[in-house]
């Protein structure tokens, strides 16, 4: 138990130190990387959301930009329409994506694997057809710009960047804390082995819908992040191939939870299509030896560090 506590508090203190390194980059590093490590941040979120799904309910979704979507648009209206801040609209994504993730994972609570990723692809493609029927209250094509300052008088510029990354803090958090909770346990207790769930009174078909509410709640923040960082809302960000590019970042961070591993995820999804936009035609080639070379990378550092552990003792 002792050394349980000693990992968690040589983990807590090795998370914060990439988040000061990233409070104090805007005064190191130029405008556009300070919007782009912005962004970089609200796509951390979402990879953190899909992740969430897999590791607490085994399953994939293809159609987490529906819940990104919801939280941008809540962020994108009550700015455009009502002058409101994001001190009214984030509750309000939040309570939208938890909200509807149960709705949706109600009727699909019994389909599992292939079925439910083809599901979840089914909201990804419907997402732009339907801002763009809806175009009465999210501006279509035109999308929304969101101009509203969540702290007056401060530079807009440095609210986008430090919203993005104390969102991001906060929710890594809230997912932290999640996992070391009795809650937690019985979710994962119930993806794990259900048969002893059921005994504890914990049915696995209620557990997949919580873990679908927080999954969908936690994409909801992706997406108010997303649109405050970014000043805009438009479909063109919410597209089948976001969708997959945040299962992507998910994979590359292998599904973890943690701060590093999802700002990792969100790095890539983030700075690896801008870095490759120069390459013209090759964009897909290099794209997918980047994923290959990620992926190979986080499968054999852990084995050679431990190969290396191993002789390090030895000798």
């Amino acid at each position: 138990m002792t050394q349980r506590l000693q990992d968690i508090a040589a983990s807590s203190i090795a998370s914060w130190i990439p988040v000061a390194i990233l409070a104090a980059l805007p005064f190191i590093v130029g405008g556009s990387w300070t919007f782009t490590l912005g962004l970089c941040f609200a796509n951390s979120i979402g990879v953190l959301a899909v992740s969430f799904l897999v590791r607490y309910g085994g399953e994939v979704s293809i159609g987490h930009t529906f819940f990104t979507a919801l939280g941008a648009y809540a962020v994108g209206v009550l700015d455009t329409r009502f002058g409101l801040s994001l001190w009214a609209s984030v509750p309000l994504a939040l309570v939208l994506g938890v909200s509807l993730g149960i709705a949706f994972a109600w009727p699909s609570r019994n389909l599992h694997g292939i079925y439910l990723a083809v599901t979840t692809l089914a909201l990804a493609l419907a997402v732009p057809e339907m801002i763009n029927n809806l175009d009465w209250i999210t501006g279509g094509y035109e999308g929304l710009y969101v101009s509203t300052p969540l702290v007056p008088g401060v530079e807009m510029g440095l609210q986008r960047y430090y919203l993005g990354l104390a969102m991001l803090v906060a929710v890594a958090a809230a997912v932290a804390r999640f996992r070391l909770s009795r809650q937690g346990m019985t979710l994962l207790l119930a993806k794990t082995h259900p048969a002893a769930a059921d005994a504890f009174g914990t049915r696995r078909v209620w557990a997949r819908i919580a873990v679908m509410g927080i999954s969908g709640g936690i994409g909801a923040l992706c997406g108010a992040t997303l649109a405050f960082s970014g000043s805009t809302v438009s479909p063109g960000g919410f597209t089948f191939w976001q969708a997959i590019f945040l299962l992507v970042g998910s994979v590359v961070s292998f599904y973890g939870l943690s701060l590093f591993r999802v700002l990792i995820g969100g790095a890539f999804v983030t700075l690896v299509p801008q870095l490759l936009s120069a390459s013209g035609a090759w964009i897909p080639v290099f794209y997918g030896l980047s994923l290959l070379g990620m992926i190979l990378l986080g499968h054999y550092l852990p084995r050679i560090q431990k190969t290396l552990a191993r002789r390090k003792g030895g000798a």
